[in-house]
């Protein structure tokens, strides 16, 4: 990236840091933390510039003082490759970003082919994100959930969001687990011990900051109240408070019934409602944006998958990048980060090449 790019990052670092220091941003809670998260991200690039900037005057210092006394020239190399380190992770940082990198999520997981094995992997699946959360320290929302007969998922939509501020918030991470997942085990209904193939679908979206940001006409909504319901369909609560909401112009339903009040409900749904417009419109607006979205689930059907864990081999595959691991119990159980952690390099990798 050019020296007016690192110019331009070091001016927005401190206007940022004039608005932390005015007592007036933290009267609106919401500004404050987009002005938080914004300055967390830019925090690394200025200090690894500052750091860069220090090494080369060192070197130029060393070079002259070398060739006046042989005995400094042994520090010229050693300086020279802190500089092309330095240098090569100013590069890395200043490559293009996703600009929801910082942001919470809506993850809903579903189950797809495969009837009742689906949907116990759609809540193995739920569980596995769950226990990566707190692993991070992540706070965890069931905001719907429909249960199968056998205990399983039929759906579940999740909020999962980080405490403070950080340059590298949830979707950072989570944004790579969109698309069909495919899982082969012997099923418990499997009377004769043989192995099937199944699959469940995941949809990650940000979540927005403030729901207002994202345009909603009331009118074009229609929602609906009914009784919150448990496993097996049984009723939860003696009031109807939970509410589906059906944005009539893109036929997009949520619902939200683990709130205590049709009130709070609502106010979930919306949420989730926002979250899923957003990416709507980014995803008509942007080709790359449609191009990663593509990525995700369009019907949750074997021949889409991303991903196969298989449990007869205790295998973990995923198809984008190659990766396989001999550690899918560790992987259900919320250690998910070596995986992760390659498809973000990957992903880097790429926006370097395109930047």
């Amino acid at each position: 990236m050019t020296n007016t790019s690192v110019e331009a990052v070091l001016t927005e670092h401190a206007d940022l840091e004039r608005q932390m220091s005015d007592p007036a941003l933290h009267a609106d809670a919401g500004n404050a933390r987009r002005v938080g998260r914004r300055f967390a991200q830019l925090a690394p690039i200025v200090t690894t510039y500052r750091r860069l900037e220090a090494a080369r005057g060192d070197l130029e210092a060393a070079r002259e003082l070398a060739a006046e006394d042989a005995s400094f020239a042994a520090e010229v190399p050693e300086l020279e490759a802190k500089v092309a380190e330095l240098d090569t992770h100013l590069t890395d940082l200043l490559a293009p970003r996703d600009p929801h990198d910082a942001d919470d999520i809506v993850l809903e997981v579903k189950s797809g082919e495969g009837g009742e094995e689906s949907a116990l992997f759609a809540a193995d699946l739920a569980r596995m994100y769950i226990r990566y959360a707190e692993r991070h320290g992540w706070t965890v929302t069931m905001l719907d959930e429909t249960w199968s007969d056998l205990g399983g998922y039929k759906d579940a939509t999740l909020s999962i969001r980080s405490k403070g501020d950080s340059a590298d918030g949830v979707w950072s991470r989570m944004k790579f687990e969109g698309g069909v997942h495919r899982v082969q085990r012997v099923p418990v209904t499997e009377s004769q011990g043989r192995v099937h193939t199944s699959a469940a679908g995941v949809l990650v979206y940000p979540e927005p900051e403030d729901v207002e940001q994202v345009q909603i006409d009331e009118s074009d909504l229609r929602i609906d109240v009914y009784r919150s319901s448990g496993k097996g369909g049984q009723g939860v609560n003696t009031t109807d408070s939970a509410v589906r909401i059906t944005h009539l112009p893109t036929g997009i339903v949520v619902t939200c019934q683990n709130e205590r009040s049709q009130l709070q409900n609502k106010a979930r749904a919306m949420v989730v409602l926002a979250a899923r417009l957003q990416a709507l419109a980014e995803e008509q607006a942007s080709a790359d944006a449609s191009a990663d979205r593509a990525s995700q689930i369009r019907t949750v059907d074997r021949s889409e998958r991303i991903r196969t864990y298989n449990f007869p081999e205790n295998r973990i595959a995923d198809h984008r990048i190659n990766f396989k691991a001999h550690n899918l119990d560790q992987v259900l159980d919320g250690d998910l980060d070596p995986l992760l952690d390659a498809l973000a390099e990957a992903d880097k990798q790429s926006r370097l090449q395109q930047a």
